[in-house]
């Protein structure tokens, strides 16, 4: 168990509102999701399209983290996190409008998309800097933002499927706008107005910069690769849900919350920091394995209890993002983060695509069986490469050149109790 409990995090200023605009963003997320993935798919029958509405704005962090990524330490928080909320409501409004055709729900969720890459840097930076002073605190601090994001998928969409299935996916989305609106006040209401972690222009060049800086070190490579590929494939099965069984998909989607939910208390809470880092490898392989039963095309009890399982592997996400900031200095805290969100989007999108074509070609259930089966095999890879590889690391300090000016004195987080090895995870 870690030394500082849920409690305490709670006592600790500004937590609260973060945790709770948080919340509402991702209830939103969560029922405009299944609702634009239904909405998608009975206007085009196709699995293909249905799984890229859901997690296409995934694919445009690739830009993001090219481009805007910077910002994710140069924009002040509050004002950041405000404007992202707001503009994921009028997104949501848009693509509830009757009229709008099929391209023009594609290119709101792209411009979406794009717009997101921002977000996960801002909200992540923010939460370690607001725990920077207290030891070990990113870890369950991260851990509990997990087990909300999993309450609230699994509320969503048990609400969203009902509600989706007795009236439409076009008022699901408005209220999705709303939960979105009430993410940006209590984020402007409740959280104190902090300068940028770092000064300068937001710029493609200094996106570039950073993320030259921070891929120079071989363990953060191999922690990025560990963040993105394994997690990124199940989500490909995942994103295969409505056209495995249209009138199922919220249950399949609520029982792989509950799965990820219990990751992280058992992650976060109940194993030993000295156990956390030997156990990624294994929790990545159990977050892949039980999809590759629906080869057998399991019934919708048996699916979900797989779904459920499965999700538990997520916890490893944990262990990783421990390691990552622990390699990390503060000043870039933000943008490691958030370069860690948009690639792991990124490859979200671009699995539930890949899984979305396989699925036309053969059909749902053999298609999640081939991702899970992928995933299993990038692990393996990685947990070799890892324990093979020899180059020194190429360490990032304060006065790497790359690195962006810091624009305040900075709380600099205290080291976090990551055990060193030669896990690349």
């Amino acid at each position: 168990m870690t030394g500082f409990s849920y409690h305490q995090l709670f006592r600790v200023r500004e937590f609260t509102p973060l945790f709770l605009s948080s919340a509402a963003h991702t209830a939103a997320q969560t029922v405009s999701g299944l609702a634009l993935g239904t909405l998608v798919y009975r206007a085009t029958g196709s699995p293909l399209l249905s799984a890229v509405s859901m997690f296409g704005p995934s694919l445009a962090q690739v830009l993001g983290a090219t481009v805007l990524l910077s910002g994710s330490d140069r924009l002040p928080p509050r004002s950041a996190l405000t404007g992202l909320s707001l503009a994921f409501a009028a997104a949501a409004a848009l693509m509830a409008l009757p009229g709008l055709p099929t391209w023009g729900v594609f290119a709101v969720v792209l411009v979406q998309g794009l717009v997101a890459s921002l977000g996960g840097g801002v909200r992540w930076g923010l939460l370690n800097e607001i725990l920077g002073g207290a030891e070990g605190g990113y870890l369950p601090g991260r851990s509990l933002f997990n087990m909300m994001s999993g309450l609230m998928q699994i509320t969503g969409y048990a609400t969203g499927g009902v509600l989706v299935t007795a009236l439409s996916p076009r008022p699901v989305l408005l209220l999705a706008a709303l939960l979105y609106a009430a993410s940006a006040v209590v984020a402007r209401l409740g959280l104190t107005s902090r300068p940028p972690r770092a000064s300068g222009r937001l710029s493609a060049a200094a996106t570039r910069r950073a993320n030259a800086a921070l891929w120079s070190s071989r363990p953060r490579r191999l922690t990025y690769l560990g963040l993105w590929l394994p997690n990124g494939l199940v989500v490909g099965c995942e994103a295969l849900f409505v056209p495995y069984d249209p009138g199922a998909a919220g249950t399949l989607f609520a029982s792989a919350a509950v799965g990820m939910l219990a990751g992280d208390v058992l992650v976060g809470r109940l194993l030993p920091p000295a156990l956390r880092p030997r156990l990624a490898t294994p929790l990545l392989l159990l977050l892949a394995a039980p999809y590759t039963l629906f080869v057998l095309h399991p019934a919708v009890p048996l699916a979900a209890a797989c779904a459920a399982l499965a999700s538990v592997g997520f916890g490893a996400s944990l262990v990783q993002q421990e390691r990552l900031m622990a390699l990390t200095p503060p000043e870039l805290s933000g943008h490691a983060l958030g370069l860690h969100s948009a690639g792991m989007l990124t490859l979200q999108g671009v699995s539930a695509a890949l899984a979305g074509g396989a699925a036309q070609l053969t059909s749902p259930a053999t298609a999640m069986a081939a991702m899970a089966g992928l995933s299993v095999a990038v692990t393996l890879a990685l947990r070799f490469a890892a324990r093979t590889g020899t180059r020194p690391d190429a360490p990032v300090t304060a006065d790497d050149p790359r690195l962006p000016p810091t624009a305040a004195p900075l709380r600099s987080p205290a080291p976090l109790p990551v055990k060193e090895t030669r896990d690349g995870r």
